[in-house]
C-alpha cells in the first residue's frame, strides 16, 4: 500500500461499540496491500460489492482481481472518512473519498484520480461496498476518444 493517510472525523464512534469509520480505513489499507484475507476478516459472508460499471463482486479478492486487470498498481490517497449522521449498530453508513494514484498497465503513471467509496456497516462488519471512480474517463482520453 502507498500513502493511505488516517481518516477524518468519525462522530459514530461515541455511540457505536466500534469506530465505523477506521474499520473502512482499515479495510482499504488491506485491499489496497493486496492482502484480500485480512480484508475477508472485516466483512460479512454476505457482503455485496458494486464496483465501477455496476460490476457485482462478493469477495475482496475480486476487487483486487479486477484492479490487476485495469492498473500495474494503484493506491489511495484518502481525503475524508466520515460516517454518516443516524448511524446505529445495525447500520452505518460511511463514506470514503479521495483520490487514486499509481500506473497504467503500460507503466504511464498517474494521479489525482477521484474516488469515492460508500459503504453500510452492522455490527462492526461491512455488509455492502459501493465504489465510484474516473478512471473509465481517464482511459477514454488515454485512447483519444474523449477530452477533459
Amino acid at each position: 500500500m502507498r500513502d493511505a493517510p488516517t481518516s477524518g472525523a468519525s462522530t459514530a464512534s461515541d455511540v457505536l461499540p466500534y469506530d465505523p469509520a477506521a474499520l473502512v480505513d482499515q479495510y482499504l489499507r488491506m485491499l489496497m496491500i493486496p492482502d484480500p484475507d485480512g480484508a475477508r476478516q472485516l466483512v460479512s459472508p454476505a457482503l455485496k460489492i458494486r464496483f465501477t460499471g455496476g460490476r457485482a463482486m462478493n469477495d475482496p479478492a475480486q476487487c483486487a482481481a479486477f484492479n490487476a486487470t485495469r492498473y500495474r498498481w494503484v493506491g489511495k490517497r484518502f481525503e475524508a472518512t466520515e460516517v454518516m449522521a443516524g448511524a446505529t449498530l445495525e447500520a452505518a453508513v460511511v463514506y470514503n473519498r479521495g483520490t487514486l494514484y499509481g500506473e497504467w498497465p503500460d507503466g504511464e503513471p498517474f494521479e489525482g484520480n477521484r474516488y469515492v467509496d460508500r459503504y453500510v456497516v452492522s455490527h462492526g462488519l461491512i455488509v455492502q461496498m459501493d465504489v465510484w471512480n474516473d478512471s473509465a474517463e481517464r482511459m477514454l482520453v488515454r485512447a483519444g476518444l474523449a477530452s477533459l
